[in-house]
């Protein structure tokens, strides 16, 4: 027998258990390192972090209380407005993108849909030509109301044209596919967009590209959580007089509770940590937390402990979410991977 041979059933050799706790371990010091690095930063007045390293307080350096005094006095409303605007984009888009995505994926996983490509065809020429019309000078929304129209009078005209159909693996297809996409690639048509409704530097703008960036995401996830769920339980409830509406908020979605847990707080962390499309969409009066964050690198370089300071309060609320919510999510991440 091995000394990696163990001698019960059910239970680890002893050099096993070495080798693996020792693996985890490892692992474990290269995931809280940085938040050390990170929290011991934050205590640093600057002549230690540029004379360092520094590991241990009160032994290798001795702690400061400077960098969190400049950053909540000093600053005071300055660090304040961006922390409630993170707040308030996050938390809206995150309960509006479920709200849309979690019904989408219900239709998605319960009703065939076939689309014809001549519609879809239709529907994009009336989008492209309704951004032409509002470059050329026309306001957004007769623009919208005469790209409205003339899809539907040209659907109407083409609809007993033969075409082939899109069923649901491609639409699910397509919306995952939209991840794939640059976000630089849609952030200047995206500010464009908003520069012409003039809803530029405000929380609804964010809200609205936040929703429309992550919905393809809550749409794939919720889609497989509704998929495990059996469709034996809306039959019985349609056969007591049940409506589709009343179905879907009294038991399908009690039933995939942990799906929505956990889909909510992946969108929430999305939403929460979005540099690029805060960058280009806010200035000064909806600048979120990663805007401060990124401000700190400053003419004379990165201001390591202010940064350190701000890091540790955007991740706090995420970190004390997610342990709060774990056995939430791993249930939920469990139903997921569950076909029914």
């Amino acid at each position: 027998m091995t000394i990696f041979e163990s001698k019960k059933l059910g239970e680890m050799a002893g050099a096993t258990k070495v080798v693996i706790y020792g693996l985890l371990g490892v692992w474990t010091f290269i995931v809280l390192f940085p938040l050390y690095w990170v929290c011991i930063t934050s205590f640093k007045l600057p002549i230690d972090v540029s004379g360092g390293p520094f590991y241990v307080p009160f032994i290798d350096y001795w702690p400061s209380m400077h960098a969190w005094r400049y950053i909540f006095v000093d600053l005071g409303n300055d660090t304040f407005r961006p922390y409630m605007n993170s707040v308030i984009v996050a938390a809206f888009s995150t309960m509006l993108v479920m709200s849309v995505g979690s019904l989408a994926a219900y239709a998605l996983s319960r009703f065939a849909f076939r689309p014809r490509l001549v519609t879809i065809a239709i529907f994009i020429a009336a989008v492209v030509l309704v951004i032409l019309m509002v470059v050329m000078g026309l306001g957004w929304k007769l623009a919208a109301s005469v790209g409205v129209a003339l899809a539907v009078v040209v659907t109407q005209a083409l609809r007993r044209v033969p075409s082939p159909a899109v069923g649901n693996a491609d639409i699910l297809f397509w919306l995952i596919s939209q991840r794939i996409f640059p976000p630089i690639v849609a952030a200047l048509p995206i500010y464009v967009m908003f520069q012409q409704v003039s809803l530029l530097d405000t929380h609804l703008a964010l809200i609205l590209t936040y929703t429309t960036v992550n919905l393809p995401i809550v749409i794939w996830l919720m889609y497989d959580f509704f998929a495990s769920i059996p469709k034996d339980l809306e039959e019985s409830a349609e056969l007591d007089g049940a409506s589709k509406i009343r179905i879907f908020l009294e038991i399908i979605l009690p039933l995939s509770a942990p799906g929505l847990i956990a889909t909510s707080l992946l969108v929430l962390i999305f939403s929460w940590n979005e540099y690029l499309l805060a960058l280009f969409l806010s200035t000064a009066k909806a600048q979120t937390i990663p805007l401060l964050v990124a401000a700190q690198n400053a003419t004379r370089g990165p201001q390591w402990w202010y940064m350190s300071v701000l890091i540790i309060i955007m991740i706090a609320p995420v970190i004390l979410l997610t342990l709060f919510l774990q056995r939430f999510i791993a249930k939920g991440l469990l139903l997921g991977a569950v076909k029914g």
